[in-house]
C-alpha cells in the first residue's frame, strides 16, 4: 500500500511569535495531515541553526532549536505569567534574528520560574541533565556566550580544550549552561508528546540527518579527534560536492571532513551514538548525502569553490553494518541524489534502503516528447521536489511555452490530461509504483518563487525562511489532496 507524505518544515508553521512551534498549531498541522490521509510528515532538522540559518550547519546533532519552544505551553505549565503579545504572526518569512532577540527573555524568564518551583530537582529533569550529549551542548553553549559567540577554534586556549582541560565552569557559565539545559529538557518533553500526537493518528514522522556536522558544533568542540584539523583546530579539509546541476562551482560547505581511521578505532561510536539517537526521535531516519558512505568529495581547506578536490572511498559497509545491526528495527532512507557511481546504488540496495526520485528533474523536456527518464521501482520514495530545488510551479513557470505543451501532453499520454496543471503532476506522483510519494507542502499550495526554500550554493536569506502565516489556503488545498491520493 502506497503512503504520501508531506515535507512541511518545523519551522515553517504558523504561530504567533514568527517561527513555527511545537504548540496548537503543530497539532492542527497533524490532523490536517490526518484529515487528508497523509501518514508521513517529512521534516527539516531541528538541531540549533547555526551559519546562515542553516538547519544543515547546526551548533549540535542532539539539541533541538529553542526557538521552536512553544510559549503558549510554557504559560499553560505555568512557567510564564502572562503571554508576550504576538510577534510578526502574519509573515511570510522568518526573520530568524528578530524572532530570537524576541523569544529568549521570555524563555529566560521561563527557567528562572522553573527554578523557583524547583522543577530542576525533579529525578526526570536530572536523569535528562546527566546525558552525556546534554553536559557537552550545554558547556559549548555556555563557553560560546562567554567568548563573544565566535567559532568555538577562535575561543581562549582554556575553552578551547575544554572538556579535556581541567578548568571548572564559572558561577556564571554554569547559570547559562542550566538555562540552555532546561530549554533543551523543554524542547525534548514538547517534541516527544507532538511526535506521540502524530503517531496516535498513524502518521510517521521522517527526520532528518546531515550526514556531516557543522564546524562550530559541539560534535567538533567535543570529539575533536573524529575530525581532520589542525593544531589550531581549523579544518584542513571540507566538504562540498563538485560542480553539478545544482552549481557550476559545485557546492563548498565548510564541514569538516571525518577522520574516518580514528572513527574505526572507536567503532564508529560517534555514529551508533548519532542515529542512535534520531531513531528516539523520528520514527523515520533520512540520511542526507548519502552517497558520502560510498565516496566524499575531499576539499582543500584553502580553496575558495569546490572545484578542486577528491573522491575518498568511505567505510560506508563498516559503518552501515554496525547501525543495521545494532538497531535492526530503525527504517533509514538514503538521499541519494546528485551525480553518483554505480557504487552508491549497490551501497543502498544491499541495506535494502530506500532512496529518492524527484520529479522536477526526471521529467525531460529536451527530447521531441516529454518523458520521465527516470524509472519506478516499488522500494524509492518519490518526491515532487525538495527544499533544495525550484518548486514544482516554479519549475514549470520557467519552461519554454513549447516545453511546456510537451509537459501537459507527456500528462495526458499517462492519463493526467485533466484538471490544473499542479493536480495533474501531483496526481502522476501519487500515481507512481513507488511505496512512498511525497509532496513539499509549498507543491500542494501551488507556489512559485514565493514558496523557495533554499538555493544551493548560497547562504544567508532568503534561505530557509519560507513561512506559512496561516492554515486557511492549506485546509482547502489539503481536503482535496485526499482526493488526488484516492484517485491515484
Amino acid at each position: 500500500m502506497k503512503e504520501a507524505g508531506i515535507l512541511m518544515p518545523v519551522s515553517a508553521l504558523p504561530s504567533r511569535t514568527g517561527v513555527g512551534e511545537l504548540g496548537a498549531a503543530a497539532y492542527q498541522w497533524i490532523d490536517l495531515m490526518h484529515e487528508a490521509g497523509i501518514t508521513i510528515w517529512q521534516i527539516l532538522p531541528l538541531n540549533p541553526l547555526g551559519y546562515g540559518n542553516s538547519p544543515y550547519q547546526p551548533y549540535s546533532s542532539y539539541a533541538g532549536d529553542e526557538l521552536y519552544i512553544s510559549l503558549e505551553l510554557l504559560a499553560e505549565a505555568g512557567l510564564l505569567k502572562e503571554l508576550p503579545e504576538p510577534f510578526r504572526t502574519e509573515e511570510k518569512r522568518v526573520d530568524y534574528e528578530a524572532v530570537r532577540a524576541f523569544k529568549q527573555p521570555v524563555l529566560r524568564t521561563a527557567y528562572q520560574s522553573f527554578k523557583e518551583k524547583k522543577q530542576d530537582e525533579d529525578p526526570e529533569y536530572q536523569a535528562f541533565a546527566a546525558l552525556d550529549w546534554v553536559k557537552t551542548y550545554t558547556a559549548f553553549r555556555a563557553l560560546k556566550k562567554a567568548n563573544g559567540g565566535v567559532c568555538w577554534n577562535e575561543w581562549k586556549a582554556e575553552d578551547q580544550n575544554f572538556p579535556e582541560g581541567e578548568r571548572e565552569l564559572t558561577g556564571e557559565e554554569q547559570e547559562e549552561a542550566g538555562f540552555h539545559t532546561f530549554l533543551q529538557y523543554i524542547f525534548n518533553c514538547q517534541w516527544m508528546k507532538v511526535k506521540t500526537a502524530a503517531n496516535e493518528k498513524g502518521i510517521r514522522i521522517m527526520g532528518d540527518v546531515p550526514f556531516y556536522v557543522g564546524l562550530d558544533s559541539a560534535d567538533v568542540w567535543g570529539g575533536k579527534d573524529n575530525f581532520l584539523l589542525d593544531t589550531d583546530g581549523r579544518p584542513i579539509f571540507i566538504a562540498g560536492v563538485p560542480p553539478d546541476y545544482f552549481s557550476a562551482t559545485g557546492q563548498r560547505w565548510g564541514n569538516p571532513i571525518y577522520d574516518w581511521e580514528h572513527m574505526k578505532e572507536s567503532g564508529y561510536q560517534f555514529w551508533m551514538d548519532r542515529i542512535g539517537y534520531s531513531g528516539k526521535l523520528f520514527d523515520i531516519v533520512r540520511i542526507d548525502h548519502f552517497r558520502a558512505f560510498d565516496t566524499f568529495w575531499k576539499i582543500p581547506s584553502s580553496c575558495l569553490t569546490a572545484i578542486e578536490g577528491e573522491w575518498i572511498e568511505a567505510p560506508g559497509y563498516e559503518v552501515l553494518d554496525l547501525l543495521t545491526e545494532s538497531f535492526p528495527k530503525m527504517e533509514l532512507v538514503a538521499e541519494d541524489l546528485g551525480e553518483l557511481r554505480p557504487e552508491v546504488m549497490t551501497l543502498k540496495k544491499h541495506y535494502h534502503l530506500k532512496g529518492m526520485k524527484i520529479l522536477v528533474f526526471a521529467i525531460e523536456t529536451w527530447r521531441k516528447r516529454a518523458c520521465d527518464g527516470i524509472a519506478d521501482e516499488k522500494n524509492m520514495i518519490i518526491y515532487t521536489g525538495t527544499h533544495d530545488n525550484d518548486t514544482l510551479m516554479e519549475w514549470y513557470q520557467n519552461l519554454t511555452k513549447a516545453a511546456k505543451r510537451k509537459v501537459r501532453r507527456f500528462l495526458r499520454t499517462e492519463g493526467f490530461g485533466t484538471g490544473s496543471v499542479k493536480e495533474r503532476l501531483l496526481g502522476y506522483t501519487f500515481a507512481s509504483p513507488a511505496e512512498y510519494a511525497i509532496v513539499p507542502l509549498q507543491d500542494i499550495l501551488g507556489l512559485g518563487r514565493e514558496g523557495h526554500m533554499n538555493t544551493p550554493g548560497t547562504v544567508g536569506s532568503p534561505n530557509w525562511e519560507w513561512h506559512l502565516p496561516d492554515f486557511g489556503r492549506a485546509e482547502k488545498e489539503m481536503k482535496h489532496l485526499r482526493h488526488l491520493f484516492q484517485r491515484s
